[in-house]
Parts: structure tokens; C-alpha cells; sequence
């Protein structure tokens, strides 16, 4: 009797149990995508129509459903209230973050977590996010046939801890297992690494819709360890629109601003449309309706196109530069550029990458695919499958880690640019006698003074064994994980009590606050230097006046008339120093007062000593040390 045989798509392994079936999903702020490996090549999956793109769009309707890509793109400005895009650049923040934007929603009051008023009931980013994510697994099990293990979701090298656990929220709704979350210029580094065996400093340019991002990477024998990165948060493709659609309209005495509502919108789109046409084409013709009936239609040529937009080109320039000077790199160091989203296509964006590194991009891979093309190499290699390739991921933090220390100063414990994950600790002490807490504030920044820090999250540590000051050895240990987020504990050493907290901020941190800071920081570091040697000063000052007036409280008897008075003189010398801004004489001061207290401290001691051995005789004491 014969079987039968059961033959595979072509495309599909013949034994499909023998692959976990795993992706790598591009969340993009204007689209995503979804990938995977199959029999050793990435496949960038599409819907049943071949559309490998879905739009980053979500439209809720009164009974409950959804409309997720371009169903809800056709609703976009006859439902602007309920159709919501770009909820990337919502997720992981709060209402305080968006203030001042001008969107089609209806936001709903609350605290923390932003919610949209929509005809189905208030949604959050998250659940947005969600309904994409879902969309997209449909494709994937549809494609692959069966349950996904697992998935790589990308996000940008910004994001913060907030943003990123807001990502896994998403997921998690979306019944989707999240390998890792990987930062989209590794991924996108990743995808051509791999496939051309490449060795050397690459830079990845990723100009998405709404911003921009630069990662200087360094691959060796399988490494990706990313060497600096920058950005411009409010640069992207839709600048580039707005521009287009402004010059169109001022042929006509009109102004982008002054439209309002569906007219602006339209007058956007309409804008992108013809801005992706230029990519090809000499000229197009931008054609908008306006509500009085009037349809407006202006011929725009590349030319004139990309005169308009030569600033913001600059503008991108000026970011390749800063990251180059973070690495201390040069041009000609770089051996590759690769090109990340859409808006890269447009050909003043590659002759100017071209011209600045004296060589041209790399264009293997689509801009739109290249994040979801790595994502998913790695979902491949996280979930087991074979693979003859052996690499390391090594992302780093955008932003020095640390901790409040007396004085209102930052010690920072892991520095920017640092590879994740990673794991440093530092060992602090108490600062008074007998004190038997410790507070631990852990903050985020590059500048020296916490006022000027980012504040992530506070903890106590209680319960340490009463003791003199400086004797308590508390080690602080911060861990970043492979997402990129960060746990951190405070140990007493020698009970071994122990605190800690995950960070989760309530709200995240904008890429245009990471840079805002980084400039800060830079700027400021002058008197930064000068305010923290200030304030080391001054602790040290506070901790030897508490130190002397203890000392005189309890044995001022073993001073004479004219020693207390060398000393009272040698405080109040150190208490004045203290009213001005001179660290030098500050520290001066400081010196000569220990100096002024050095006999009297020895004093002391010998009655220390001498209280300690009353009433016991040599002979016991020896017999004690042999023990």
C-alpha cells in the first residue's frame, strides 16, 4: 500500500516542525513591515494583494472593529478623529510630552498615559501599536503556516526604557513573544553585515517621516558594536512635504498655516506625493482641492525642489558630522553608508551622502526593508534555527547613567556610548555617623550636577549596621539588559541587605531632549568642572566641621586654652571660605584646619585605647590573640 506524501510550498521547509518559525517586525512611525527566514533567506512577507508595506495606520469604528494599513489610510481626513497614525511618536509618553502639537485627536483627560478619544472608546498608543503588530502577525502565520515562537520588534536608538517597555506592552497584547527589542540602525547594519561579509567603521543614515537618525558602527569578526550615534528629532520626510506643499501654495498668495483641517491635510499628501514622483521625474504637477471648490495645480521641478530643501539637507550634514566627531572619525574612515527609510530615496539626499564620504551608499537592500530584513536575521539566530553565521550585537546607551551623591553632584556608573547589555558597579559609603539608611537616586545625563540630570527613578536602602561614618561599604550595581533597559541595586556588603528597583519612568524621553542634552553637556562642561570641584569641596569641608565638633563635644577637656582657640579660629576660617566660590582656598582652609586638629586627634586615640585596655592585664590579652 502506498502513503501519501505530502509535498512543501516552494519556499517552505519539506519538515516545518524542524524550523521555529520566528520574525523580525519593522514598527515604523509611518510604516511597518514584517520578515523572515526561510531556508536560509530573508523573505520580507506581503499581505494577499503583494503589498509588502503597511501603513502605520489604525482606524476604530463605533461597533468595536478596526481598519489597520491602507483601509484606514483612505479614512485619513473623512475620519481624521478616529483614524490614528504616527502613534509611534505617542508611545511611552504622557500628555506634558505632546503639549504644544497641533493633532486631529481628541485626547481624553488623564494622568500619565496618553488616551485618544475615538468612536469605540478611549485608546492608548499601546493598543494602537498593538493593532498593527496583530496585523502583521496575521500575515506572518498565514505566510509561514502555523504559531510564531517569538519576534525581534525594532525601535530607535533613543527610546527610552518607558518607550521600549510600552513597545513590549504592545506586544504582548498582540500575542506576540518579543525575542529582543533591536535598536533599527543595528538591524539595519545587521542586514548588510551578513550579507556582504563587511569589516570596518559603517554609518547608518535613517531618515524616516518624521525624524532622523545617525549610528556610527564598527564591525570586526562578527561584532556590531555601535561607536556613537545623534540625531535631529524634528527632521524628516514630512518636512521635506511641508516645504513642497508651501512653495506650491505661495505661487498662490497662500500659506500651509493658514489652511485648517481636511485642507491641510490634503494639502500634506498631496505634497508626498509629489515629493516620492520627483524621485524619478524631472518635474510633476502638485494638484490640491480646496474646500471653496478651487482646485489648485502648480508644476514643481526637482530642481527648483531641491534648492528649497538644501537647509534641511545641510541640516542632516551637520548631524553626520557631530557623530563622526563623537568617534573621532573621519570621512574617509567610513567605509559604507547605509541608507535607512523611504525619504532617503530622494536623489539630493544620495548625492549628498556621495559627495560628503567621497563615495556612494550602499542601495542592496530597499530602504523601507533593510530594519526588518536584520530584525528578522536575528529572530532567526535568537529562536535557534541553524545558521553558519557566529555575531555579536553590541548597542550602546545614548546617555551616561549615574547616580546623586553628596552635594547634589552625579557619579556617573555607566557611561554613554557604553555597549549593552552590560553590568558596573561602584561601592559608596555613609556619609554620618551611625547612619542606617541610604537613599539612591539614579539619574540620567551627561551633565556633572543632578539639578541638571534627567531624574529616572528612587530607592532606599535600610537597615545597614550602625557605624562611624565612611566604615559602611554599600556596592550599587546597574545592569542594562539587552533591550535596553535598566535594573538597579544598592548591597551592604557585609550583611548583605539588599534594595533595587527597575526603572519605569512614566513617560519617556524625547530624541530632542537626548540631544538637547548631549549639547548641554558639552557646553556646559567648563563650569560644570569648576561647580562640582566647588561642591566636592564643600562636602569634604561639611564632613571635617561635623567631624571637629564632635570631637570637641565629647573630649574638648583634652585641649588647652590656646590649642582650642587654634582650632575655633581654624573653623570659623572654614566657615567663611564656605560663603564664597573659591574650591582652592576652600580646600586650603580645609587642610589647615586637619592640620590644627592633627595633635588633638592623636589625643584621643591614646584615650581610646587606653579606655579600651582598662582593667585587663598582658598575659590575658596574649592568651586572647593566640585564640
Amino acid at each position: 500500500m502506498s502513503g501519501l506524501m505530502q509535498i512543501a510550498e516552494p519556499g517552505m521547509s519539506s519538515a516545518p516542525h524542524e524550523e521555529r518559525l520566528a520574525v523580525g517586525i519593522d514598527l515604523g512611525t509611518t510604516n511597518s513591515l514584517v520578515a523572515t527566514v526561510v531556508n536560509g533567506s530573508v523573505e520580507v512577507i506581503a499581505d494577499e494583494k503583494g503589498r509588502k508595506i503597511l501603513p502605520s495606520i489604525v482606524r476604530f469604528l463605533p461597533d468595536g472593529a478596526t481598519e489597520v494599513g491602507d483601509a484606514a489610510s483612505e479614512h485619513l481626513i473623512d475620519d481624521a478623529q478616529n483614524t490614528v497614525s504616527s502613534a509611534k511618536r505617542l508611545i511611552g509618553r504622557d500628555l506634558t510630552d505632546i503639549h504644544g502639537q497641533t493633532l486631529p485627536y481628541r485626547f481624553a483627560e488623564s494622568t500619565g498615559v496618553i488616551r485618544i478619544d475615538t468612536c469605540a472608546g478611549k485608546r492608548t498608543p499601546v493598543e494602537v501599536s498593538a493593532e498593527i503588530l496583530k496585523a502583521l502577525k496575521k500575515r506572518a502565520e498565514e505566510r509561514l503556516g502555523g504559531e510564531l515562537t517569538g519576534a525581534v520588534i525594532t525601535v530607535p536608538a533613543y527610546f527610552d526604557d518607558a518607550q521600549r517597555q510600552a513597545t513590549k506592552d504592545a506586544a504582548r497584547l498582540a500575542g506576540l513573544e518579543v525575542l529582543r527589542l533591536l535598536n533599527e540602525p543595528t538591524a539595519a547594519a545587521l542586514a548588510y553585515g551578513l550579507d556582504t561579509g563587511a569589516e570596518g567603521l559603517y554609518l547608518v543614515y535613517d531618515l524616516g517621516g518624521g525624524t532622523f537618525d545617525v549610528s556610527l558602527l564598527k564591525l570586526s569578526r562578527g561584532i556590531f558594536e555601535v561607536v556613537a550615534t545623534g540625531g535631529d528629532s524634528a527632521l524628516g520626510g514630512d518636512d521635506f512635504d511641508r516645504l513642497l506643499a508651501q512653495a506650491a501654495l505661495g505661487r498662490e498668495s497662500l500659506s500651509l498655516e493658514g489652511l485648517f483641517g481636511r485642507e491641510k491635510r490634503r494639502a500634506i499628501l498631496a505634497a508626498k506625493t509629489s515629493r516620492e514622483a520627483l524621485t524619478e521625474k524631472d518635474s510633476v504637477t502638485y494638484t490640491l482641492s480646496l474646500d471653496s471648490g478651487k482646485t489648485l495645480t502648480q508644476t514643481v521641478t526637482r530642481s527648483e525642489f531641491e534648492a528649497q530643501c538644501a537647509p534641511l539637507v545641510t541640516r542632516t550634514l551637520d548631524v553626520l558630522t557631530g557623530v563622526l566627531k563623537d568617534a573621532k572619525a573621519k570621512p574617509s574612515d567610513v567605509n559604507g553608508i547605509v541608507l535607512v527609510g523611504g525619504s532617503t530615496r530622494m536623489p539630493c539626499i544620495r548625492n549628498a551622502v556621495r559627495e560628503a564620504f567621497g563615495k556612494a551608499p550602499l542601495t542592496d537592500i530597499d530602504p523601507d526593508e533593510v530594519v526588518a530584513v536584520g530584525a528578522a536575521l536575528q529572530a532567526d539566530k535568537l529562536v535557534g534555527n541553524a545558521r553558519d553565521d557566529d555575531w555579536l550585537l553590541l548597542d550602546v546607551t545614548p546617555l551616561s547613567l549615574g547616580l546623586e551623591v553628596m552635594g547634589g553632584l552625579v557619579e556617573k556608573i555607566i557611561p554613554r556610548n557604553t555597549p549593552v547589555p552590560v553590568a558596573m558597579a561602584q561601592d559608596f559609603t555613609t556619609f554620618k555617623d551611625n547612619q542606617t539608611a541610604l537613599a539612591v537616586h539614579v539619574v540620567q545625563g551627561e551633565r556633572e550636577l543632578v539639578d541638571a540630570c534627567r531624574s529616572l527613578a528612587r530607592f532606599e536602602l535600610r537597615g545597614i549596621p550602625p557605624m562611624a561614618a565612611g566604615n559602611a561599604r554599600i556596592r550599587v550595581t546597574y545592569r542594562i539588559d539587552a533591550d535596553g533597559i535598566l535594573s538597579v541595586t544598592a548591597r551592604e556588603t557585609k550583611t548583605g541587605i539588599e534594595a533595587g528597583v527597575r526603572v519605569k519612568p512614566s513617560y519617556g524621553l524625547q530624541d530632542a531632549d537626548i540631544v538637547r542634552m548631549l549639547q548641554e553637556g558639552n557646553t556646559a562642561a567648563e563650569a560644570d568642572k569648576a561647580e562640582r570641584k566647588w561642591r566636592e569641596e564643600s562636602v569634604e569641608a561639611d564632613r571635617t566641621l561635623i567631624a571637629t565638633q564632635s570631637a570637641l563635644d565629647s573630649d574638648a577637656d583634652l585641649l588647652d586654652a590656646s590649642e582650642r582657640k587654634a582650632i575655633d579660629e581654624a573653623v570659623e576660617r572654614v566657615k567663611e571660605a564656605l560663603q564664597g566660590k573659591n574650591a582652592e582656598e576652600l580646600r586650603a582652609r580645609t587642610a589647615a584646619l586637619v592640620a590644627a586638629t592633627a595633635d588633638f586627634a592623636a589625643r584621643r586615640m591614646d584615650r581610646a585605647i587606653r579606655q579600651a585596655l582598662a582593667g585587663q592585664n598582658l598575659a590575658a590579652l596574649n592568651e586572647k590573640d593566640k585564640e
